[in-house]
């Protein structure tokens, strides 16, 4: 990734605060958009944040009117319509007067239009490809390998915890109060009777524990029982289950 740095080092960041659109799509059926404005931009990508979630890895779509001379294309049009690959994403450090929370997202620019895989599932993650020296052109991006081992063990813990959907605006949807049947400080599989899918973003919280954090659906399954379980890999970061 030698090369890779050294052209991003080359392009630099330029400080602007452009208003931009943000299109996600979590799920087959479900997508959302957010006006947010930029912090940096560069030729091949840009920084900016969001009042919600979203996983690197994923592609989204971005809106802005960006000066010409830093477009790969439509440099008439007056706003530059670019998919961007989800690079970085962290929780800003609330300050005592927000009650939200914002998060910084990166992204690189990887072109006009996404791949046929994404159009056929938008649940996808992606991961970028090394550029070549001096080569004026967006990231390139691969698939991202699947990884069928789990990185750690789930412990049969039954927490008491509140599973919440978020609407469009990133505010709280649905509600259920249920509890967890395995979990571990990266993620956890939970009985629900929420309709949502695969690729969706909820809100877990436990009040006992104080805990509060994110995660992504990434499977569904109908148990014998007919209750459905979610098996859910947290976001941005881990349930503290060791604590002294």
């Amino acid at each position: 990734m030698e090369h890779t740095r050294e052209t991003i080092q080359r392009c630099g960041r330029i400080p602007l605060t452009l208003p931009i659109r943000v299109l996600c799509r979590e799920s087959v059926e479900y997508q959302w958009t957010e006006r947010s404005r930029l912090v940096d931009v560069r030729h091949f990508g840009a920084g900016f944040t969001l009042t919600r979630p979203v996983e690197v890895g994923r592609l989204i779509q971005l809106t802005i009117p960006l000066p010409q001379q830093l477009r790969c294309f439509d440099h008439a049009q007056p706003a530059y319509s670019v998919w961007s690959l989800v690079r970085h994403a962290a929780a800003i450090p609330r300050a005592q007067h927000q009650d939200s929370v914002l998060f910084r997202v990166g992204v690189a620019f990887v072109g006009k239009q996404p791949p046929r895989s994404y159009e056929e599932d938008p649940t996808l993650r992606y991961e970028p490809l090394p550029i070549e020296a001096g080569q004026n052109s967006m990231w390139k991006f691969g698939k991202r390998p699947l990884t069928k081992q789990r990185r750690e063990t789930r412990l049969i813990i039954p927490l008491e915890v509140v599973v919440e959907t978020l609407d469009e605006n990133g505010k709280p949807s649905m509600q259920e109060y249920t509890v967890t049947e395995t979990i571990s400080s990266l993620g956890t599989c939970v009985p629900t009777s929420l309709k949502v899918g695969v690729g969706r973003i909820l809100k877990l919280s436990s009040a006992s524990d104080r805990v509060s954090v994110f995660a992504a659906i990434r499977s569904r399954k109908v148990a014998p029982d007919g209750i459905a379980r979610l098996g859910l890999e947290f976001i941005g970061e881990r349930w503290p289950l060791q604590r002294g």
